[in-house]
């Protein structure tokens, strides 16, 4: 009996493993599609480095900037970018959403001067001329903050890439869309990543 409740035991922890890499998947299979994984050093794509004045890498987003609060855009800077860069793309993404990688915001043509954004509250300031908000995963257009189910701490990447070419996309301008249209135009890359939990 308790070599059966060790065996089980076993099982049910490969398994949830499996499940929980499982989760990252369509994550790494967008950023494959579009050139954008860091291979490390010595190949790959350069790294852009990513930071945010609203929280530190790998820490709490404040709520302020969640749908509990006032679903504010957090500030981002990056920088600097490759010479040759003709816009600047931002993809914030949730890789531990319950139904896989959830898309939060979209935004691509970017001004490849520009080495940063601001917070943007309730009243949307506009962005830069040219630049594109896309949908995200709730179905509207700009941010949605990070609105997880109760429980487990969930990841958000706030992802930028620095292109080669600016972006003409049509109908639904979603992250998959995003992520297609960049494949083979990335110079460089670069991510913070906050978390937020919900009791």
């Amino acid at each position: 009996m308790g070599a059966h409740m060790e065996n089980w035991r076993l099982f049910t922890g490969i398994r949830e493993k499996v499940v929980r890499a499982a989760r990252h998947l369509p994550l790494v299979i967008l950023f494959l599609s579009c050139g954008c994984l860091v291979t490390g050093e010595g190949g790959g794509i350069p790294h852009l480095e990513v930071t945010s004045g609203a929280f530190a890498a790998g820490g709490q987003i404040p709520v302020a900037y969640t749908c509990d609060g006032e679903n504010i855009t957090p500030a981002l800077a990056w920088g600097p970018v490759p010479a040759g860069t003709a816009s600047v793309a931002i993809l914030v993404t949730d890789t531990d959403a319950p139904g896989g990688t959830f898309t939060h915001w979209v935004v691509y043509n970017l001004p490849p001067g520009l080495q940063g954004i601001p917070a943007r509250g309730p009243g949307r300031a506009a962005l830069p001329a040219g630049a594109v908000e896309g949908t995200n995963d709730m179905g509207r257009t700009g941010y949605t903050g990070p609105c997880p189910p109760g429980g487990k701490p969930h990841h958000y990447h706030f992802t930028v890439s620095a292109l080669d070419t600016t972006l003409n996309l049509t109908g639904r301008q979603d992250g998959r869309m995003l992520a297609g249209a960049m494949a083979g135009h990335v110079l460089a890359r670069g991510e913070i990543v906050g978390i937020y939990q919900r009791a």
